[in-house]
């Protein structure tokens, strides 16, 4: 078993030496038979050479076909993001116009804002008093079935801004986004997930809090202690430790309905985006305990002070994204932003904090995932998130200021081609899967009270033997166990995860490898007779590069839609909350970022290929990656222009 973790690990690493290896055989051999196996041939001879050696035989095959299968999924992906972005553009205009969520209210019942000064072993809270006047507003059937209004009232949003070095304008601009929506003081619990090593920390958390109290339900701060052992630094240490102290704060009865929302410290969200969620979970009461909520972001703020490679790398990466958010899809990873109920979190025992998970958004989604045997349930919400570019401040500084930008984008994406260990982390859940497939229930209890020897917070069946499924215990060790009835694996929706896990983390290397060899096999063979019949792939692999290339060009077409809707609603939003003056608004004309078109042919390796490839060598000797903050730009430090600069 050692010996297959330790495989799973470095499976992408593997994956590439194997097909390098595999490409060297088959060129090798094919160059030796071409030159020592020509037949004599006279000179007044109008046929094409030919050889007696097979040259890499049936390997050549192999490769041939696997080549073939590498550019049917480099095809398909862009077609897969060109109908999502699509339907994401036509249903954000029918939500952006739709009266129910511009009318949205919450009661006038207040619960009381709380403040907190907590420490790295406590999260404590002392009350606050605090006004809060909110009209109660007509509440439609389309989102709310049962027509009540207090029904929204008891959905509480836990959100949790994991942050390190973080500037305080950049939190601040974030809190303030947060703190205009209207359901802010009667729904939100604000937790700012904090890293002990940074310093002075405890007095910039108290000052944020002290700043926004009376803004929020309520605002409290974690402090990750810096010396727990095999915890990596990070967006997944600071969530999980942030979010088993806020475990503590709600009881059994209300954990049913407290979501769960994991954010950068950059991101702004509409209040479109709790407003949508909350109808939702109320809609759906079968599966409200089984749903992970994922939107698409769009890098709509500093798109302008970018260099055109920067900004397009972002744009392909929000259509990686969003591949996943279309009508009907059952497997939509998340993008830096996503929620879930508390019940969920405590099933699955919380965040991981291992070097592995460092990719924690996708890494969760494996987790809940395979806790429910691949039954998650996937909702979309149609409010994009707003996020910066990386930028390292070079913008406009010569070609000096290009290439730290660059580095800067390139860090990031190295940072998320790490997690191409999430690969084999889903391979030895999916041994384990099979391995428990029989098994229908389990049970579990709230994260905070989760057995420490545990990594997916479920009970031991042998702590459970004397307990009955059907009757709860009122009092004593497992008062607080909840009874899981599991259902059967769903194979197929495993096999289309691995295709997405496939495609992230295998097709932007093996695709640079069969470009090259490919290249090389057909200069070898030039002018040589097909002796293995595999020449008309490499003619059809030619075309599918080429449409390739074209349904990316397709897909920033259609992305200047998408950007233009996201951006005009939030800009909107803000002006409508007094927040507008300042901030940052990215608008995008086509004719204006032609050169973004073109930099399509560049980016995909620069921060696709290279990256994957050093992420996965690295694999061999060390899982664990420096974390490193990037520059985030805010409404105190820049202004709203239209973007279209050259590079």
């Amino acid at each position: 078993m050692a010996i297959f973790a330790w495989c799973t690990r470095r499976s992408g690493g593997l994956a590439m030496i194997t097909l390098a290896a595999l490409s060297w055989l088959v060129l090798s051999r094919e160059a030796t038979a071409i030159r020592y196996g020509y037949k004599y041939q006279p000179k007044d001879s109008l046929s094409a050479p030919s050889y007696h050696q097979e040259g890499g035989g049936i390997w050549t095959i192999i490769w041939a076909y696997y080549c073939l299968f590498i550019h049917v999924l480099v095809f398909a992906f862009p077609l897969r993001a060109i109908w999502a972005i699509w339907d994401l553009t036509s249903n954000l205009q029918k939500t952006v116009h739709s009266k129910t969520l511009k009318d949205f209210k919450f009661g006038r019942a207040r619960r009381g804002s709380s403040t907190s000064l907590s420490s790295s072993e406590t999260l404590t809270s002392s009350r606050a008093s605090s006004t809060s006047c909110s009209e109660i507003g007509d509440l439609e059937p389309e989102y709310f079935p049962d027509g009540d209004a207090v029904a929204t009232d008891r959905v509480v949003h836990a959100v949790v801004i994991p942050n390190y070095k973080e500037e305080m304008d950049t939190l601040r601009e974030t809190l303030d986004v947060l703190a205009c929506h209207p359901q802010a003081r009667d729904s939100y619990d604000i937790y700012l997930a904090m890293e002990q090593r940074e310093n002075n920390v405890e007095l910039k958390a108290m000052s944020l809090v002290s700043e926004f109290v009376k803004k929020f339900r309520s605002i409290d701060f974690t402090l990750h202690p810096a010396d727990i052992p095999n915890e990596s630094p990070g967006k997944g240490s600071n969530m999980a430790w942030a979010a088993r102290k806020l475990s503590e704060r709600y009881p059994m009865e209300q954990r049913k309905d407290v979501i769960v929302t994991g954010i950068d410290a950059d991101s702004h969200l509409s209040s479109n985006y709790f407003a949508l969620i909350t109808s939702m979970h109320l809609a759906n009461p079968e599966t409200a305990n089984t749903t992970l909520y994922s939107a698409p972001i769009v890098f709509d703020r500093n798109a302008h002070n970018v260099p055109a490679i920067v900004r397009v790398a972002d744009i392909l990466w929000c259509a990686a994204g969003m591949s996943g958010l279309y009508r009907g899809s059952t497997i939509a990873p998340p993008t830096s932003v996503y929620s879930l109920p508390l019940e969920l979190v405590d099933r699955v025992g919380g965040w991981d904090c291992d070097p592995e998970a460092i990719g924690e958004d996708l890494h969760m989604y494996l987790k809940c995932f395979f806790a429910l045997n691949g039954n998650l349930t996937s909702r979309t919400i149609l409010s994009p998130v707003s996020q910066t570019n990386v930028t390292a401040g070079g913008y406009g500084k010569g070609a000096n200021g290009l290439a730290s930008d660059m580095q800067a984008r390139y860090k990031q994406a190295l940072r998320h081609m790490w997690g191409a260990l999430d690969t084999g982390f889903a391979l030895r859940k999916v041994v384990e899967l099979w391995r428990e497939r029989k098994h229908t229930s389990r049970a579990f209890r709230p994260l905070h009270n989760s057995l420490n020897d545990t990594t997916d917070g479920y009970v031991p069946q042998n702590h459970l033997d004397n307990l009955d499924p059907e009757r709860p215990v009122e009092s004593g060790i497992f008062s607080d166990v909840t009874h899981d009835t599991l259902k059967n694996p769903d194979y197929l929706r495993i096999l289309y995860l691995f295709h997405r896990l496939f495609e992230a983390h295998f097709l932007p290397v093996h695709m640079t490898i069969f470009v090259i060899t490919t290249t090389l096999y057909m200069w070898i063979t030039d002018g040589t007779s097909d002796v293995h019949g595999i020449g008309w792939i490499f003619e059809v692999c030619k075309y599918l590069r080429t449409l390739g290339f074209m349904e990316v060009a397709l897909y920033l077409f259609m992305y200047e839609g998408f950007h233009k809707l996201a951006v005009g609603v939030r800009q909107k939003e803000m002006d409508e909350a007094g927040l507008a003056k300042g901030m940052n608004f990215s608008h995008r004309e086509v004719k204006k970022n032609f050169i973004d078109y073109v930099m399509v042919p560049l980016v995909a390796p620069i921060f696709g290929s290279i990256p994957c490839a050093q992420a996965q060598i690295c694999h061999f000797w060390t899982q664990e990656l420096v974390y490193t903050v990037s520059k985030k730009v805010t409404r105190q430090r820049a202004k709203s222009i239209v973007t279209g600069e050259k590079v």
